[in-house]
């Protein structure tokens, strides 16, 4: 198909996770919160589900895991943020409950934006309870300023069986085209502590996370895509 005529061995479509869309469609007709998120889960299965039978894989987009910490639940403790988002996983889990593991990655972010980020909550508080995903692999930023030391967070992780690390080793919000032996040295960072066969180079964000808004020229998009291939190859020359 498209695909094998493209020389592309898969590709993912994103759709959001029920906790991301309650972000911005407020509930207004159920009785808990909680609720309403199962039935938002119970629709875009239907969703989450077509895309996998049309031979892609599916990345569910769950900026609600990090992002909504200083977004929506800025009024709540740590520990009450954490109860929320461990009951957002659960319904994602429910809504992904017939596909398979390896069909599916998850993508957490503080958001594709400029800006001081200075409130993002830190990767460690939230980790154990991102891995209770049942997608095969998580997408996390860790490029940028604010998180590129937390592949260090890694060491301290106990990485489930079966599942697999995209950290962001390009910045999705800056017009800077990576180095390639950059690359290389996040990539090999991460691959230490987790393991070489558990990492694969992912981008931090959408690059058109907003229609209109555009951040980083779409030909600079094209030449930090090129420089990620580069740096991954180099990366796996000095790991295997």
């Amino acid at each position: 198909s498209v695909l094998a005529n493209a020389g592309t061995v898969e590709a993912f479509m994103t759709s959001p996770s029920p906790g991301q869309i309650a972000r911005y469609l407020k509930n207004l007709y159920y009785p808990t919160e909680e609720e309403y998120i199962f039935a938002l889960a119970d629709v875009m299965a239907r969703e989450y589900e077509a895309i996998v039978a049309a031979g892609l894989i599916l990345q569910l987009d769950c900026p609600d895991l990090a992002l909504s910490r200083h977004t929506v639940f800025r009024h709540l403790s740590l520990t009450d943020f954490r109860k929320e988002i461990e009951m957002h996983v659960e319904a994602l889990n429910h809504a992904v409950r017939n596909i398979a593991p390896e069909d599916m990655r998850m993508h957490i972010c503080w958001a594709s934006t400029l800006g001081p980020h200075h409130e993002d909550v830190p990767l460690a508080d939230i980790v154990d309870i991102v891995l209770k995903g049942r997608p095969g692999a998580v997408s996390f930023p860790g490029a940028n300023p604010r998180h590129e030391h937390e592949w260090k967070v890694w060491r301290d992780v106990t990485l489930p069986d079966g599942k697999i690390i995209i950290p962001g080793v390009i910045d999705s919000t800056s017009n800077f085209v990576e180095h390639p032996e950059l690359v290389a040295d996040r990539l090999i960072a991460y691959a230490q502590v987790v393991g070489k066969e558990n990492v694969i180079g992912g981008v931090d964000c959408g690059f058109g996370t907003f229609a209109g808004r555009v951040q980083v020229d779409r030909n600079i998009v094209w030449m930090k895509l090129a420089t990620l291939a580069e740096g991954a190859k180099l990366a796996s020359e000095q790991l295997w």
